[in-house]
């Protein structure tokens, strides 16, 4: 494989990616409705000369840049922001009460469009590159409604690669896996019936909540004693809703909660196990359980080819020890699996953290890091500029 030369983004653009960042933080746009977002994406693309298709997926942007015949790749960065009420006071801050990038999707679309700038001026590679802007990736499946809408037919690829900023790393380092990256996530909703009677006569009825109770404790037996200890799944119970009075014990009792795991095999002993667990641990309480499975992101599995042309240009610009590899899968979800599923390709963590430790994602002070911007747009050209080598003629 051809060893990428490095990326240097020119300091304007790192400049343009700044404003368009802090202007994107301060205009968040929720799963499906991120029409000023796409609006700004749209007009900057064109501004660079680079053909725009917008709609896919509802608010999607595709912008395409080619140069001359041969292969394609896609690049793909997230455009949504969370349901969160912003904490942060700093100029920028979000605009929309109850709504924020707590995510960096802001970030991920600075950098790539800073890279699209860059690679519409320089012309550096020899095919086409499809910018990828996907809306609704917090738990919206705005992934999977792109691929579902004729996103590979319509802008035909060899590959397609994402990218996540990643509190915990330091800035100015990637990580990266051969395989799984990030975690499936399926949902549960458990249904306990019982027969409500009065607080004070338990005896006369059937207190759903004695169920609950076991199969709260049982839940963990599912990764601790069902599974191997070589497969990983975590199974988290969110939200128990029973009961209106404090004097009534009440007929029935609902919980809900998450399954994360890396694996369909794993998927399929999980949900089988939480059947028979609630079944079987509500009728020795005298009450019936129906459980409610739903399979939702698909786990995140980097194929190996394309994470070995990945590792190959983040060291580029990075530095060969910059560059972690076969590091601890995440037990969080991405939407981009629904595009892995589709095409081969690769899904990397750029370091977040800077002279003081980045605050998580989804935490509502959490702010993108700025000083990232240009190795993360250098990175994305530098993966183009391999994949897609023209020959040193074309570039004189």
């Amino acid at each position: 494989m051809p060893r990428p030369m490095p990326a240097t983004i020119p300091p304007d653009t790192v400049e343009a990616m700044r404003a368009w960042r802090r202007d994107l933080h301060a205009h968040p746009e929720l799963a499906f409705n991120e029409h000023r977002t796409a609006d700004l994406v749209a007009r900057e693309l064109s501004a660079m000369g680079i053909a725009v298709h917008r709609g896919l997926g509802g608010t999607g942007v595709v912008g395409t840049l080619s140069t001359a015949p041969g292969p394609a790749i896609a690049l793909r960065a997230d455009m949504d922001a969370l349901p969160l009420e912003e904490l942060n006071t700093f100029g920028h801050c979000s605009r929309h009460a109850g709504t924020m990038h707590a995510c960096g999707h802001d970030g991920h679309t600075a950098m790539l469009l800073g890279a699209a700038r860059h690679l519409a001026a320089q012309r550096s590679f020899r095919g086409t590159v499809h910018f990828v802007f996907q809306p609704a990736e917090e738990g919206e499946g705005g992934g999977r409604a792109m691929v579902q809408d004729g996103l590979f037919e319509r802008f035909p690829c060899d590959a397609v690669y994402g990218m996540h900023n990643w509190p915990g790393l330091p800035a100015g380092t990637f990580a990266i896996n051969h395989g799984p990256m990030m975690a499936a996530l399926d949902t549960f909703e458990i249904t306990v019936q019982g027969h409500g009677t009065h607080a004070a006569m338990p005896e006369r009825g059937v207190d759903p909540f004695t169920a609950v109770a076991q199969i709260t404790l049982g839940l963990q037996t599912i990764p601790g004693r069902i599974l191997s200890a070589m497969d990983s799944a975590v199974v988290s119970l969110t939200q128990i809703h029973g009961g209106d009075a404090w004097n009534v014990i009440p007929d029935r009792v609902v919980m809900r909660g998450t399954v994360r795991c890396f694996s369909p095999q794993v998927q399929d002993r999980v949900e089988a196990a939480l059947h028979t667990l609630c079944r079987a641990t509500a009728e020795a309480h005298g009450a019936t359980a129906t459980v409610a499975y739903r399979r939702g992101y698909p786990p995140t599995i980097n194929t190996d080819r394309e994470t070995d042309v990945a590792i190959a240009a983040a060291r580029a610009v990075a530095g060969a020890g910059r560059v972690q590899f076969d590091c601890r899968p995440s037990m969080a979800s991405e939407d981009f699996a629904f595009m892995l599923q589709a095409k081969p390709g690769a899904y990397i963590w750029l370091g977040a953290d800077g002279a003081d430790p980045s605050l998580p994602l989804h935490n509502p002070r959490y702010d993108f890091n700025d000083d990232t911007l240009g190795l993360g747009a250098a990175y994305w050209v530098s993966l183009v500029e391999s994949e897609l080598k023209a020959d040193s003629a074309e570039l004189a």
